[in-house]
């Protein structure tokens, strides 16, 4: 079997859907070494995504997201002469060679159309066409599968749920109490903080934590409550910002941008807690990042967010900033309870692999193939 796979976000992009085509990519070679895997690359990409016997560059000239894509993928999808082609971004050109599979990993530009602008508004309107014409869909999690049925009306039959996984640089460490770091210009001492990871963006909902933290601050002035945020500036973020001056919290927050996978592991075990007040998420992968960590998580009761946590979170719904400060400050003080989530996180997180991620995912291959 030869499987083409689309890569060329990679060459743009280092985010969740990179992530997921490398990590998956990488578990596939390892698993079936008699299968032929082409990833499909920017040209300016050089370096090939997965170094391994059964894996190959093949260098195209169209880049992700492209007004004629849908023409010129098709063209280049010839010289792979493969039997399927998986798309792990969204859409799949419905003129092709061969049968495709498409991974849809959220809707989160259906249920908040603001934050796409008009070249983005083009790509992500063919996701209903895309769908329908694929030979195979794949969701990453069940509340995604209802996304995609209620939203694209879509038979929940014909999609296939493969969940994602942490990389394997997320796990336990020893930190020593009160070890310090340094993230660019900020310090940030073990023990001392609260954690959000995510793109700045309205949806990630940082807002409403940070109003949490100033009650958490006004009820007990002598606690010095912090929170570390992880992430770049995304779009539409003026008005949190402008939620941090207004609520006096500038002391109490260090933003430390985008950091390296180690980096994050170290945050993740030194944090007092995670926390993702998420309006919406299709996976949620930090989340399953700090508990393969042992981290104790807070999540909002939205969307994916507590079929991935299981039993190992605490759950809020996301605008309820009274109940975001009250759990906040009893997770702050209760050292066995951070323990026990921690411990619960670990287990929760084993059960997510990218080795049965590939497994799956080549059932649907080899399915696609013989129909």
């Amino acid at each position: 079997m030869r499987v083409a796979i689309d890569a060329r976000l990679n060459a743009y992009r280092i985010g969740g859907i990179p992530q997921y085509t490398r990590r998956l990519t990488e578990a596939l070679a390892a698993i079936a070494p008699e299968t032929t895997i082409l990833t499909l690359q920017h040209y300016e990409q050089h370096a090939p995504l997965v170094t391994a016997p059964n894996v190959k560059r093949l260098a195209c000239f169209t880049p992700p997201h492209h007004r004629w894509e849908r023409f010129a993928l098709p063209i280049e999808l010839l010289r792979a002469r493969a039997d399927v082609a998986h798309f792990p971004d969204f859409i799949a050109p419905t003129l092709r060679p061969c049968r495709a599979i498409t991974t849809i990993h959220d809707l989160a530009f259906l249920h908040f159309p603001e934050i796409l602008d008009d070249a983005a508004r083009t790509f992500y309107g063919r996701v209903r066409e895309s769908v329908q014409h694929s030979d195979a869909v794949i969701a990453v999690s069940e509340a995604t599968r209802r996304d995609i049925v209620e939203r694209l009306q879509v038979a929940p039959e014909t999609i296939d749920v493969v969940y994602e996984a942490a990389g394997p640089a997320f796990a336990p460490l020893e930190v020593p109490a009160h070890e310090i770091r340094m993230f660019g210009n900020e310090q940030i001492s073990a023990g001392s903080f609260a954690l959000f990871v995510s793109t700045i963006e309205p949806r990630k909902n940082l807002a409403t934590l940070l109003r949490a933290l100033r009650i958490c601050r006004d009820r007990q002035p002598d606690r010095n409550y912090r929170l570390v945020v992880v992430g770049a500036r995304g779009w539409r973020d003026e008005g949190i910002f402008a939620t941090l001056q207004e609520l006096r919290l500038a002391d109490a927050i260090q933003f430390v941008g985008k950091v390296s996978d180690s980096e994050l592991c170290w945050l993740y075990n030194a944090c007092r807690m995670y926390i993702n007040p998420s309006l919406y998420e299709g996976f949620g992968l930090p989340l399953l990042e700090a508990m393969a960590c042992g981290a104790a998580c807070i999540a909002s009761q939205t969307s994916s967010l507590p079929e991935i946590g299981g039993n190992a979170a605490i759950y809020i719904p996301p605008l309820a900033v009274e109940q975001w400060a009250d759990s906040i400050v009893a997770l702050w003080e209760d050292a066995d309870r951070r323990a026990e989530l921690g411990r619960l996180g670990s287990t929760r997180a084993r059960q997510f692999s990218w080795e049965r991620a590939a497994r799956e995912t080549i059932a649907i291959y080899r399915r696609v193939c013989n129909q």
